[in-house]
C-alpha cells in the first residue's frame, strides 16, 4: 500500500496518494537555536534560516520523490513520479537526469544507494508495475533485474544490510507479507518462504509514502510497517526476514489512510515510528512512538509532531537527535523521540541522513532539500 492508495481496503490509500542537519551539533541547535527553536511560520525556499534549515535545491523538474538516498554532503539520488530518477555530485546545484530508459510510465518510489555510482530502484503498483532496476555506473545504464507476475503483489519499499544483502516487500499476498530478497546487491531476486510471516490483518497493508515501510539496521535486523486495519502494526525480523513477529503500535488506525508510514532505526533496539492520517482534512494525534526494546513494545510520544508525517530520520552523531517529515512541514526531536517541536513549514516525504553529518529532504513538485548551517 505504499502507494499511498491501493484498491481493497487500505490499498485504496496507498494508490491514492501515488498515483543535512550535522550530528550532535543539530540535535543541539534543533531545540536550542532561535532559527530552529523559534522557525519562522514559512519554510524558506532557498538560503538556510539563522541556525540553520533546510536549503531548497532546483531539481529542474516537477516530479515527486518519494523516494531518497542521501550518500554524502555531496551526494544524493532521488526516484518519483514518471519513472524519474536525478542523482547530483556537488551538494545539489545541479543535478543530472539518469532515469532508466523507457520507464516513464513508472512510479518509482524507492532508491537504495551505496555510492555515487551503485544504486537499487524499486517501482511500485501491481503486477508487472513492480519492478527493480539496478545500476553500476551512476545511472549511465541500468539492468531490471526484477519484475513481478504475481497479479496479487504490489510491492511498496526496500531496504539494504549491506550491500549484498537486501529485502524487498510486498502487500499481503494469500493473507500474508511477500518478502522479496537478494545477497547480490539487487542483481538477482528470491522470494522467500511466508512460513514464519504472521498473518495480515483484514485490510492491512504498507504505504508507499517515503520507502520507509521497511527499514533495516546492522546485519540481520529488519522492520515493516502497516496500516489500513483495526489496528497498525511493526512487524520485526532478526533473521532477513526468514522469521517475524508483529507488535501492536500505538499510531491511529482503523481506516485505510491510517497507520505506520515511516520508520527508523539507529540500532537493533532504539527506533521511531511516525504516521497517522494521510488526508489533509483530518487530524493525525498520537502520529509517532518510540520504542527501546526492538520493537517488542511502542510508547506514544508525550508530544507528538502536529499532524501527519511519512519520514523520519535519526540524526548523524546523535543518540537522541531525530527529524520527522511530512507534507505540512519539518518536527526535531532532542530527546529520542519522546517530544517534537516543528523547524519548518515547507512540505517534504521523505528524510535521509548519513554518516557524513549531512540530512536530506525530498518531495512534491519536484522538491529537494540539504540542511545547511549558517
Amino acid at each position: 500500500m505504499r502507494s499511498l492508495g491501493k484498491t481493497r481496503g487500505a490499498r485504496s490509500v496507498g494508490r491514492a496518494i501515488s498515483v543535512g542537519l550535522c550530528g550532535a551539533a543539530l540535535a543541539a541547535t534543533a531545540l536550542a537555536a532561535p532559527g530552529l527553536a523559534q522557525a519562522a511560520p514559512k519554510a524558506p525556499e532557498s538560503g538556510s534560516q539563522r541556525g540553520g534549515g533546510w536549503d531548497l535545491k532546483d531539481s529542474g523538474t516537477d516530479a515527486r520523490f518519494r523516494g531518497l538516498a542521501a550518500v554524502g554532503h555531496d551526494t544524493a539520488w532521488v526516484a518519483g513520479t514518471k519513472g524519474t530518477v536525478l542523482r547530483t555530485s556537488d551538494g545539489g546545484g545541479s543535478w543530472r537526469n539518469v532515469s532508466p530508459p523507457g520507464a516513464a510510465e513508472l512510479e518509482f518510489r524507492d532508491i537504495e544507494a551505496f555510492d555515487g555510482r551503485r544504486a537499487v530502484v524499486l517501482a511500485i503498483g501491481e503486477g508487472e508495475a513492480s519492478r527493480v532496476f539496478r545500476t553500476s555506473d551512476g545511472g549511465a545504464t541500468w539492468t531490471e533485474s526484477f519484475r513481478n507476475t504475481d497479479p496479487k503483489a504490489f510491492y511498496d519499499c526496500m531496504t539494504f544490510f549491506d550491500r549484498g544483502h537486501g529485502l524487498a516487500m510486498s502487500d499481503p499476498v494469500d493473507g500474508k507479507y511477500r518478502i522479496l530478497s537478494t545477497a547480490d546487491g539487487g542483481r538477482s531476486w528470491k522470494v522467500l518462504p511466508d512460513k514464519g510471516m504472521p498473518a495480515a490483518q483484514e485490510g492491512e497493508s504498507g504505504f508507499a509514502a517515503s520507502g520507509q515501510c521497511l527499514v533495516s539496521s546492522g546485519s540481520r535486523d529488519v522492520w515493516l510497517a502497516t496500516g489500513g486495519a483495526a489496528r497498525a502494526r511493526v512487524l520485526h525480523s532478526a533473521d532477513r526476514g526468514r522469521t517475524w513477529t508483529a507488535t501492536d503500535a500505538p499510531i491511529p488506525a482503523g481506516d485505510p489512510a491510517r497507520g505506520v508510514f515511516g520508520l527508523a532505526f539507529r540500532d537493533r533496539t532504539h527506533g521511531i515510528a511516525v504516521g497517522g492520517d494521510y488526508r489533509a482534512d483530518q487530524p493525525s494525534p498520537k502520529a509517532a512512538a518510540t520504542t527501546g526494546d526492538g520493537g517488542r513494545t511502542w510508547t506514544t510520544a508525550t508530544q507528538p509532531p502536529p499532524a501527519y508525517r511519512s519520514g523520519v530520520a535519526w540524526l548523524p552523531g546523535s543518540r537522541r537527535g531525530a527529524l520527522a517529515v511530512g507534507p505540512t512541514g519539518t518536527d526535531v526531536t532532542s530527546d529520542g523521540g519522546r517530544s517534537w517541536r516543528t523547524v519548518d513549514t515547507g512540505s517534504y516525504d521523505t528524510v535521509d541522513c548519513t554518516r557524513a553529518l549531512t540530512c536530506w529532504a525530498s518531495g512534491e513538485k519536484g522538491r529537494v532539500a540539504r540542511w545547511e548551517r549558517d
